[in-house]
């Protein structure tokens, strides 16, 4: 099942309508790779739907109460929103342009579980976010 689908699901059965601001919001997520800011999605959606600042920041709320969405803060002061998917990326973050981009890397959880055995901590989250310049800003 498609996160959208799923996200629609868990917004009928805590009693929220489908329709509107809610579905936009939904459904742009939906398609993303990677976190989005507030300002990013009402940006996104200004060539369809006219949705307010007031009602993305709204349907935010709720994805995250329940626990649809993640809030991700990569330590530039902005908080960023992405579906909770059963796939676990972390993130690179361009210092120059402030472009946000998702990895993966199999080496890096093995690492991060054979810490947490080393130390006998029960790591039940994380997320890896590393700060540098992307292509265009090393090289411009």
């Amino acid at each position: 099942m498609a996160w959208s689908e799923h996200a629609f699901e868990q917004l009928t059965a805590a009693g929220h309508r489908r329709g509107g601001a809610r579905e936009a919001v939904v459904e742009l997520l939906g398609g993303q790779s990677c976190a989005l800011s507030a300002l990013e999605i009402e940006d996104a959606l200004r060539g369809g739907r006219r949705v307010g600042r007031a009602s993305v920041y709204r349907v935010l709320d709720e994805l995250v109460a329940l626990d649809l969405i993640s809030r991700v803060d990569v330590g530039d002061g902005v908080a960023r929103y992405e579906p909770q998917r059963s796939h676990h990326h972390h993130h690179l973050v361009c210092d120059g342009c402030g472009r946000l981009t998702p990895f993966q890397d199999d080496a890096l959880e093995q690492a991060i579980r054979r810490l947490a055995d080393r130390v006998a901590f029960a790591v039940s989250d994380h997320d890896v976010t590393l700060h540098g310049s992307c292509e265009h800003c090393s090289t411009g």
